[in-house]
């Protein structure tokens, strides 16, 4: 053989390549490596590793979204990791996200968590190629960490860790399916600890692959089914008759809802109205099995059906309810009409014992609220609420009982999903409380533009400004509006519902070319005046004027 040409072992380590053909190059002919066997076999079994790694996860959370429908949906994995971020949360992280995300913050967080879990398991599944051991230590990390999350949530027990067992049990499986037992043949692992695996063939891979997925999917679709047939909330609610209210809302004097196009309606729909809670999982409760504990510091404690709710004298009341995470000007603010039992006859029956000073009531999921006995007993319309806006109260909303107490703000009045009122002292904190917010929180008078909007292009000549005010407790006396800073000029207020709602209002302008700012305040019936002084909302909640840049063409 001449020296000139490639030996059979050297044509498969070289590729030939010929290039600049042509008059002033006749050929050249070069040669480079091509990749070394070993090298092909890592780039396959990285790829292996890769997919096996996410379709062990789509195992782990299928068998566990199956495995949640007996033991609760607060047990699936995502949903238990989820709660307890949430709760670990500090405020200001909770702050930021409803300011960032509003209402689809929750949303965000478990797409979070899915892209988590999708990149940490890729990359196991790709050391797992290497080293299965490694895939495995992994799987059980996160079933440990998964079943932690879940016992530890408020309701939580060791029945909750059962969906994540299951599914690190399932996860591994398909791990040792896809890449355990190929290492026929193969070289010796470096390391010496055990033979690295031979990659799963793409046609077997894909096999595989297909049948894990199809399964991983049918059985979260099973545990969601088995779930929603489970809790049977909506068709509960749909069933509910309720009575008439013995007591009526107040008619409003004068109309309360400008005709002004941009301006919200003076009742929420239901629809619409804002929702900030903590559940990341809506609780979906059948009012037939529902029932209210009241205990503590009262004479006679007693557990009461939803039944037994109805049965007592309804009332009916226009309240506008506040979220404490409402900036100046935000959205979390509402009016409905609500129906429901009022709780001050309800404790005063039962016999309230000297030294209560909060009502502390508990969610289904746990979740606890401080209201103030004061607040509960003074006089206002405090109650168990059923209804909203004429219909049974939606689930998202806190079907079928939740609490409603005009002039606080919700983290201390309005529990939603209600299932206990222990009268205790604040020795007892709360959810909110113990994560520093105020245990005193009445709403703070304030007022919002609803139109124009912020950066609004305008056309000149007249144009309406509206929006909404409120002082739960006291009413709207007036509101005032001042136009690049020029003088406090008076708003028309519309008719007033009650001092427990939301008061709109309009002031018309005479718009110019340029760009202006529009500022606006509220004066309540006890003489205050919105303060111009900007806080945060934690930890009573924010105060500040709204202000509002628009351009005039």
């Amino acid at each position: 053989m001449s020296a000139s040409t490639p030996s059979c072992a050297d044509r498969d380590e070289q590729r030939t390549i010929r290039t600049g053909a042509g008059p002033e190059h006749p050929g050249v002919t070069t040669t480079q490596p091509a990749a070394a066997p070993e090298q092909r076999v890592d780039r396959s079994r990285l790829v292996a590793g890769t997919v096996a790694g996410l379709l062990s996860l789509s195992a782990f959370l299928g068998v566990a979204e199956l495995a949640a429908a007996l033991a609760g949906p607060a047990a699936a994995p995502a949903v238990a990791v989820g709660q307890r971020t949430i709760d670990a949360a500090p405020h200001e992280l909770k702050d930021f996200a409803v300011r960032t995300f509003g209402e689809a913050d929750k949303t965000v967080l478990l797409v979070g968590i899915f892209l988590t879990l999708a990149l940490l398991s890729a990359a196991a599944g790709a050391l797992a190629a290497r080293r299965l051991e490694v895939g495995l230590v992994a799987v059980a990390l996160l079933t440990a960490v998964t079943a932690a999350a879940a016992v530890g949530t408020p309701t939580g027990g060791l029945l909750d860790a059962v969906p994540a067992v299951l599914g690190g049990l399932a996860a591994g499986g398909v791990l040792r399916l896809l890449l355990g037992d190929r290492t026929a043949g193969v070289r010796t692992d470096p390391a010496g600890l055990r033979p690295a695996a031979r990659p799963v063939s793409r046609r077997a891979l894909l096999r595989y692959g297909v049948a894990v997925a199809a399964g991983a999917a049918a059985a979260g679709s099973v545990g969601r089914t088995l779930l929603a047939d489970a809790r049977r909330a909506a068709a509960s609610r749909m069933g509910i008759v309720l009575p008439a209210p013995a007591s009526r809302a107040p008619a409003p004097v004068g109309d309360p809802q400008v005709a002004v196009p941009g301006a919200v309606p003076f009742h929420t729909p239901n629809a619409d109205f804002y929702r900030v809670d903590t559940a990341l999982t809506v609780p979906q409760v059948d009012a037939a099995t529902w029932s209210l504990r009241i205990s503590g510091s009262v004479d006679r404690p007693t557990t009461l059906s939803f039944a037994d709710l109805l049965s007592r004298p309804l009332v009916e009341r226009d309240i506008t309810l506040t979220c404490v995470s409402n900036e100046v000007g935000g959205p979390y603010v509402g009016n409905a009409r609500w129906t429901g039992v009022l709780l001050a006859p309800l404790l005063e029956e039962l016999g309230v014992q000297p030294g209560a000073e909060q009502v502390l009531s508990r969610s289904v999921d746990g979740w606890t609220c401080s209201t103030p006995m004061s607040a509960v007993l003074d006089g206002r319309d405090a109650m168990l609420a059923v209804a909203m806006n004429g219909e049974p109260l939606p689930v998202e909303h806190g079907f079928p009982v939740r609490m409603v107490v005009p002039g606080l703000y919700g983290y201390v009045s309005a529990t939603k999903w209600v299932t206990e009122l222990e009268l205790t002292t604040f020795d007892e904190p709360a959810y909110w409380t113990t994560r520093g917010y105020a245990e005193q929180a009445p709403i703070k008078t304030s007022s919002r533009i609803d139109t124009p909007k912020p950066l609004a292009e305008l056309a000149a000549g007249r144009v309406a400004i509206a929006g909404v005010a409120w002082a739960q407790g006291t009413g709207i006396a007036a509101v005032e509006v001042s136009i690049d800073e020029g003088p406090w000029q008076q708003a028309r207020l519309a008719g007033e519902a009650g001092v427990d709602t939301w008061r709109q209002w309009v002031l018309p302008w005479d718009a110019t070319p340029g760009s202006h700012r529009l500022v606006v305040r509220a004066t309540d019936r006890s003489g205050r005046t919105q303060t111009a002084t900007r806080r945060p909302v934690f930890p009573d909640g924010a105060t500040g004027r709204q202000e509002v840049l628009v351009t005039v063409t």
